[in-house]
């Protein structure tokens, strides 16, 4: 078939990645220099996959192929053999067709502002918006409640740990609410040791942000650099791998996933990812009456709709709240004509 385009994923060193089509490529040139490397490493694949299906050139892609694509996604995979524990569906999660095709939305809005296209094909919902109403999403993905630890999971988990370096990375997201990727990319420089707080200088969106840390994660962070740190390291990354072929180098993400496997298995914890520490921060937070705001600033969400919720999230809100609306509501029966006592 003539103008078939066949997308081979291309990564080098210092460039973005290429597809092998002149337009796709010229797009994640473009994109490579407004979103993180990870982001723009899933995009890629996102396009990859799309082209794979669809097998046309992006000028010739319409909605009818976008409409086939997320049938092929939904398709059972490894012959329906393989289901998710969570909704017992055989094909990808409704989350992933989202994000990929939230990416093939974005590639074709870049074509249409070049005048390289005169419409984006992916459609905005399945029917047409008017005012109050958005319309009905392509795909449809249910809105989950994220997972937390309970106070003792935490104390497990942390007993479990075996180093004071892990113990200073662990401290950061169940106790301040750090990223992964903030408590890998944290440097010397960004430890305020006289105010108690960290600097995150390349957070989520390229935000940055200060936040308070409590003490007992620099008395961790001190036992590790006089004790357990190579004298060797010359990188001033904080966090550096301790023993093995990689010892001096910076902790990678791989890595410290590598310490909470290992501490969640010997804690006995079916969960407890780094994400789940970072919620379990917020929604302790919440619970001790800490203001929406605040949390907001502290993890550096760009949107205070993210920060709510962990309304939802924190025991003891909805129940204080119903509990405080049901008593105004029986004094006010009991104000009725015929009330009883």
């Amino acid at each position: 078939m003539a103008g078939v385009f066949t997308p081979c994923l291309i990564r080098s060193v210092g460039e973005a990645p290429r597809l092998g089509d002149p337009l796709v490529d010229e797009y994640l040139r473009f994109t490579a220099a407004r979103v993180r490397p990870n982001s723009l490493v899933a995009q890629s694949f996102d396009l990859k996959v799309f082209f794979t299906v669809v097998a046309k050139p992006p000028q010739q892609v319409d909605v009818t192929d976008v409409l086939g694509f997320i049938e092929e996604q939904r398709a059972p995979r490894r012959g329906g053999n393989v289901v998710r524990l969570a909704d017992g569906e055989a094909g990808l999660a409704a989350s992933t067709i989202k994000r990929r095709l939230s990416t093939i939305s974005s590639f074709f809005d870049y074509l249409l502002l070049r005048g390289m296209c005169d419409r984006n094909p992916v459609p905005r919902s399945m029917n047409a918006r008017h005012r109050g109403h958005r319309g009905s999403p392509l795909v449809r993905a249910p809105k989950k409640m994220p997972r937390v630890l309970l106070p003792d999971e935490v104390v497990a988990l942390t007993s479990a740990l075996r180093t004071d370096r892990d113990r200073a990375m662990i401290s950061l997201m169940v106790q301040a609410g750090l990223r992964r990727c903030e408590v890998l990319g944290l440097r010397f420089g960004d430890v305020h040791i006289g105010d108690r707080r960290v600097f995150i200088a390349d957070g989520k969106g390229g935000h940055q942000r200060l936040v308070p840390v409590v003490p007992v994660f620099f008395t961790q962070l001190a036992d590790y650099l006089s004790a357990e740190r190579p004298g060797d390291a010359v990188d001033d990354h904080v966090f550096v791998v301790l023993k093995g072929p990689t010892r001096s180098r910076p902790m990678s993400a791989a890595g410290l996933d590598q310490v909470l496997d290992g501490a969640r298995t010997r804690a006995g914890l079916s969960h407890a990812t780094c994400h789940e520490l970072r919620h379990t921060c917020f929604t302790r937070l919440r619970e001790a009456g800490m203001t929406l705001e605040a949390i907001q600033a502290q993890a550096g969400h760009a949107s205070i709709e993210t920060t709510r919720i962990y309304l939802h999230l924190s025991n003891d809100w909805l129940a204080g709240e119903y509990q405080q609306a049901m008593a105004i509501l029986d004094n006010w029966h009991d104000e009725l004509p015929g009330g009883t006592s």
